[in-house]
């Protein structure tokens, strides 16, 4: 039995998740519900991919794409924290 103040399963964001379609880690529901990503303590909008267990972050570098139109990204090593925001809203 849990209570309103214990996370749920439903409340845990996935250990990898990508913004981009044609990826096997992409979850359009997961996406539609939102989800907010820290990185090293800080708060990153930018975020493409990121991997809990690997401990990385791919950053979308600005407005600028590669030749097929993806965002150009960097990976960046650190600590990942995913967070659903209708959650932390609350």
């Amino acid at each position: 039995m849990t209570d309103a103040s214990t996370p749920s399963a439903a409340d845990t964001p996935p250990d990898r998740l990508c913004a981009t379609p044609g990826s096997p880690y992409y979850d359009a529901d997961v996406l539609a519900r939102g989800i907010g990503v820290r990185f090293k303590g800080e708060e990153k909008t930018n975020v493409e991919e990121y991997c809990v267990s690997g401990g990385w972050v791919r950053l979308a570098l600005g407005k600028q794409v590669d030749r097929k139109g993806n965002p150009l990204t960097v990976k960046l090593q650190g600590t990942v924290e995913p967070y659903f925001q209708d959650v932390a809203g609350q």
